[in-house]
């Protein structure tokens, strides 16, 4: 048996190899219905990953930061397995979370992304999410590693690979998608409900202008409906705020004087001067 100290210092035993998703069963069921990671010991894990030996842990859902940052890191990977299907030979790059939604950098081979594909992409975000299909953590050998991604003709996973050492690599699968990742991620896709692609942009493989041109994909996802449909209304309103454009339609403009301490900005409509 080993000893699991949750946040309010209760401590409850269970058998070695026990999921904090099985901890948050045995406390409730609906509390497992929105754990989306763990904390073990500090370290943010799988929430379907074993814990064999004591541990504190703490349950996360989106009303953490971490949950947040792991349902979006799984949901690059959705997006990379939805974008794969849609655009077959797609080669993909990098895909972090980020502070609101997350992104994956591909390369198309030539093909381009705009707008107009964007709903089909999210189509098939969400037909997969509904096949509840688990994230699956592999340790592989690097021997390995590099052998499917040359097999998948997948340049940058190889360089990425070049500076991992042999035994800290790790594979995450997830319907038809395999990547090269430390995780950790979800449960399953079921937890992601609604998805919405926000942007695309170019942006150079490690950040180097010397390298390739990649095409970078910007989403979010959520697991209410309700959440996205809010998140995209505070953008709206974000947007009419927005002191440039709020400028812009009133004619204002802003004059710099100079100051004993320095510039002093003036705001004035433009019918105000002559």
């Amino acid at each position: 048996m080993i000893k699991i100290t949750l946040p309010d210092g209760s401590i409850r035993e269970y058998a070695k190899g026990t999921t904090a998703l099985q901890v948050a069963l045995s406390i409730s069921e609906g509390l497992a219905r929105n754990v989306l990671a763990a904390k073990v010991n500090g370290e943010v894990w799988d929430a379907t990953r074993p814990i064999n030996t004591d541990a504190s842990l703490v349950l996360l859902t989106m009303n953490d930061a971490e949950g947040k940052s792991t349902l979006w890191h799984s949901s690059a990977h959705l997006m990379a397995e939805a974008i794969e299907a849609v655009f077959p030979g797609t080669k993909f790059g990098i895909g972090p979370p980020i502070e609101n939604g997350f992104y994956y950098d591909i390369d198309l081979g030539g093909k381009t992304i705009s707008q107009d594909d964007f709903k089909k992409i999210e189509d098939k975000m969400l037909d997969l999410a509904r096949q509840n299909n688990p994230y699956v953590r592999k340790e592989v050998s690097k021997a390995d590693a590099i052998s499917y991604f040359k097999e998948k003709g997948d340049e940058y996973k190889l360089d990425l690979l070049e500076n991992l050492e042999d035994g800290s690599i790790t594979f995450y699968e997830q319907g038809q998608f395999t990547d090269l990742c430390r995780g950790p991620h979800i449960p399953n896709t079921g937890f992601i409900k609604a998805a919405k692609l926000m942007s695309v942009a170019g942006a150079y493989w490690k950040g180097d202008e010397k390298n390739k041109m990649l095409t970078r994909v910007y989403a979010i996802t959520f697991t209410k409906q309700k959440e996205l449909t809010d998140y995209l209304a505070l953008l709206e309103e974000a947007k009419k705020r927005d002191h440039r454009k709020i400028g812009k339609e009133l004619g204002a403009f802003c004059i710099f004087r100079k100051c004993r301490n320095g510039f002093a900005i003036m705001v004035a409509k433009r019918s105000d001067v002559a």
